[in-house]
């Protein structure tokens, strides 16, 4: 598969309670990694994190893995996708990004890190 689903994310405004509502219901693991945002173990192999943000009204985003975030960002805002942030690159060297489809929910761009 050349672009899997490799991470999701839940942001909302009160990081604790959606931790301990995940954690309850589904049993996944919460570990902090930031003021802000949690890594989320689910059991399933894929994680995600869980965090805040006051800026935005809350959602769910997934992430799709890209060997080259540049031009996917690029052929999304070519098929009327609207650039939300990136590249960025993470102190692992990790690239992240996002955009807006059509509809507006954001998609996440994720491109490993060289030799991982």
């Amino acid at each position: 598969m050349p672009n899997p689903v490799v991470h999701f994310e839940i942001i909302g405004k009160d990081r604790q309670l959606l931790e301990s509502f995940c954690r309850g219901l589904f049993d996944w693991q919460c570990q902090e990694a930031m003021p802000g945002y949690s890594l989320v173990q689910t059991g399933s192999g894929m994680g995600g994190g869980i965090g805040v943000n006051a800026d935005t009204p809350s959602h769910v985003t997934f992430h799709m893995q890209s060997s080259d975030l540049k031009a996917k960002l690029a052929a999304a805002e070519s098929k009327v996708g609207t650039r939300c942030f990136g590249p960025h690159t993470l102190p692992d060297g990790v690239i992240i990004g996002g955009f807006f489809d059509p509809e507006q929910p954001m998609i996440g761009l994720i491109q490993p890190a060289p030799g991982m």
